[in-house]
């Protein structure tokens, strides 16, 4: 006789987004936009090592310390939330910095369709957090897409909401991108919560 090979687990919506409006307060938003003025710039690179055809933007990186633990600890709170209620996933640890990033106009700043997985560290990464800084009246274009599958000449996309405090959640392995900013700085910063690989 043999077995069935059926292993108990609960079921999620693994394509599925998650996303506040207001997360964050005029204060916050503040704080955050003076402390990031000591932190060193530098411009954006991809694992693949592309050029600017694929992602052309300047990132600062927000260490883990006492003056930015309180950040850290409400994106923990918040993609806590998110991942009981859409995915489920084995969430460990935020092992990575919060990386903050400015798209210029004048550079024609945006990203490209990519994931945020990949081999080594990247493989560890589950959960995709962006929080959005501008106020979208300050930049035109930017846009954050997630692609949830189907046809994409049908733009069968998701587009984030823009307002300034909002904060946006996804499974890292799908597709997203950022489009080309037409004017302005879309200024926003993203984190990756995971601490082991998929399994």
């Amino acid at each position: 006789m043999y077995s069935s090979f059926n292993f108990k687990q609960k079921e999620n919506d693994a394509q599925q987004y998650y996303w506040w409006k207001e997360a964050f307060n005029k204060n916050e938003l503040k704080t955050i936009s003076d402390g990031i003025q000591a932190l060193k710039e530098q411009k954006a690179s991809t694992v693949g090592g592309g050029e600017d055809d694929i992602r052309s933007s300047k990132v600062r990186w927000i260490p883990q310390n006492s003056n930015w633990w309180w950040l850290y600890e409400k994106l923990h709170n918040l993609v806590t939330e998110a991942n009981n209620t859409a995915w489920k996933f084995d969430l460990h640890a935020m092992p990575e910095q919060i990386q903050y990033t400015e798209y210029y106009a004048t550079e024609k700043g945006h990203y490209t369709w990519h994931q945020d997985i990949g081999p080594g560290m990247l493989s560890k990464r589950k959960v995709s957090i962006t929080v959005q800084l501008s106020d979208p009246k300050d930049y035109e274009g930017g846009d954050l897409q997630l692609w949830q599958g189907g046809n994409y000449e049908d733009n069968s996309f998701i587009t984030a909401y823009k307002g300034a405090g909002s904060v946006f959640t996804f499974p890292s392995y799908m597709m997203h991108r950022v489009t080309p900013v037409t004017k302005g700085i879309r200024r926003s910063f993203v984190l990756w919560v995971g601490g082991s690989h998929y399994k």
